[in-house]
């Protein structure tokens, strides 16, 4: 078998991206919107995806699955993923904390769109991957720490938007303290059997509202003892 090239992934990125088009024009009333945002779309478009899995699954990078990084721990099936950010709705210049870097998939696609981006990843082996690979895809200026994402990052607080990339039956209130007012914070909310993807945003007086917007299933947010 020929190896890949860049214009075979060039055409498998944009392959993926029609997948999620479709699952948004599917689900439309569920999540809200019939159309991906174009900022999120162009980014996905972008990103090398098949720099930011393991090796071995390179090859199947663009397809709309989960794959496995290691330690239990798998990269969000493109749609969630596109679906995660667009609900944050991103602008160039907003202060994002992500929870949960990976390998930094998320994390190039948001500096892509030209957030200010801190990553705090509970799993050592992961940040130093994402620090790696955020470089050679040339996403610099990320700031990744190995700790416990409950706990947010209170130095660099507050955030106007905040994205987790695992489930807790409530959202952590660290995190919470940490969004800053007018703020929007999603993530997957529920136990191991039952999750729904859910935006909270912070009014101006600091009351939260929860939205929920559909089920899905995602590993429970590890949290340091």
């Amino acid at each position: 078998m020929k190896p890949l090239t860049e214009k075979h992934l060039t055409i498998f990125r944009r392959h993926m991206v029609e997948v999620i088009d479709v699952n948004f024009d599917v689900l439309g009333e569920e999540i809200g919107s019939d159309l991906l945002d174009s900022r999120v779309r162009a980014a996905f478009l972008k990103v090398p995806r098949h720099l930011f899995v393991p090796h071995q699954f390179a090859a199947m990078a663009y397809q709309d699955t989960p794959l496995p990084i290691g330690f239990d721990k798998t990269i969000s099936q493109p749609f969630i993923a596109a679906l995660m950010i667009h609900l944050l709705s991103v602008s160039p210049g907003l202060k994002l904390l992500e929870v949960g870097t990976g390998l930094g998939y998320q994390a190039a696609v948001l500096a892509e769109m030209g957030a200010r981006l801190w990553s705090v990843e509970i799993v050592e082996e992961f940040a130093e991957q994402a620090h790696v690979r955020l470089g050679l895809a040339g996403y610099e200026g990320i700031e990744i720490r190995v700790g416990d994402g409950s706990r947010g990052w209170p130095e660099h607080a507050p955030f106007d938007r905040i994205l987790v990339t695992a489930a807790a039956e409530e959202p952590p209130e660290a995190l919470v303290d940490q969004l800053a007012p007018g703020g929007r914070l999603v993530m997957p909310l529920g136990g191991k059997d039952s999750q729904k993807l859910t935006v909270l945003t912070k009014n101006p007086t600091g009351a939260v509202e929860t939205e929920p917007i559909m089920a899905v299933r995602f590993t429970q947010l590890e949290m340091a003892t």
